[in-house]
Order: structure tokens, then sequence, then C-alpha cells
């Protein structure tokens, strides 16, 4: 062991073996089969996982599309504008969004009311268990904008 000017120890280690065994063990095999474990084989399969299939869809997901979209009731945001009016909100205060209720609205356009005092055009695309995504209009660069919510933010919801 050296000493160190911070006032503890550190121990040194000798160079590598020029045959690559260190600490007892053997060096990596030729073939690069360690530990009983056979190589990767080939086709990609491992430990009994089947391979990513040709198309990419794993697990019931809709297998995933050049530039983030996938394939399914919606390519993106929609087309246009959302409606030109503002609903009024309720005088009707609620405790917590319901992912179960806001379901509901998913492809149509919906106006939210955060707790903050912001309110705004949405088009949910995805619900969660305690968040909602989807797209958000932005009327001074009039076009939509993808993002999410936690569900605790949303204080009113309504789907036209």
């Amino acid at each position: 062991m050296m000493y160190n000017p911070y006032g503890y120890y550190r121990q040194t280690f000798p160079p590598y073996p020029p045959g690559g065994q260190v600490g007892g063990y053997p060096p990596y095999p030729p073939g690069g089969q360690v530990g009983g474990y056979p190589p990767y084989p080939p086709g990609g399969q491992v430990g009994g996982y089947l391979p990513y299939p040709p198309g990419g869809q794993v697990g019931g997901y809709p297998p995933y599309q050049p530039g983030g979209q996938v394939e399914g009731p919606s390519q993106g945001p929609p087309q246009g504008p959302p409606p030109s009016y503002t609903p009024q909100k309720p005088q009707v205060g609620l405790y917590a969004v319901d992912p179960g209720g806001i379901r509901r609205c998913l492809y149509r356009y919906t106006y939210i009311w955060l707790r903050n005092g912001r309110h705004f055009w949405f088009y949910p695309v995805f619900v969660g268990r305690d968040s909602v995504a989807g797209y958000r209009w932005s009327p001074s660069r009039y076009r939509w904008v993808y993002t999410g919510f936690d569900l605790n933010t949303i204080d009113y919801f309504q789907c036209s």
C-alpha cells in the first residue's frame, strides 16, 4: 500500500499479465463462451426469449413507425385547428380526474382546465393510470404540440 497525502491509503495493483489471466480467473476463451453459457446465437434468440419479429410488434403494442408515430386510431395530431368556441367551465368542482372518465375523450377535441388556471384545447391520444398525453393546441404557433399531463393537475375537462 502507498501513502496518500489525503490521509488514506490506496492499494496499488500490478499490471495485467500478458495472457490476460487475472486473480486466478482464466482468460476469455477464443469463442466467447464464458461461465458455461453458450455463445450468442446467430439468430439473436437468447435465454428463451424470441428475437424481435420482423414488423417490430412486441407484446401486443402497435409496431413502431419512423418519426415516432404508432399505428392506431390516430396517426398524429388533428389535421386542422380545434373548434373556435371556448366552453364555459361548470361551477362544480371535482377533487380528482379519473382515468376512466377522460378515456372516453380519446381522439376527440377536449377542453381542459388545469388547477393552475390555464385552459386550452387538447386532443388526447393516450390515457395511463395517472397521466394523459396528446396534442395541445398552441394558438400563437397555430399548430398542435405533443405534451402530457399528470391527471392530478387537471381541474376539469369537457369533450366536444
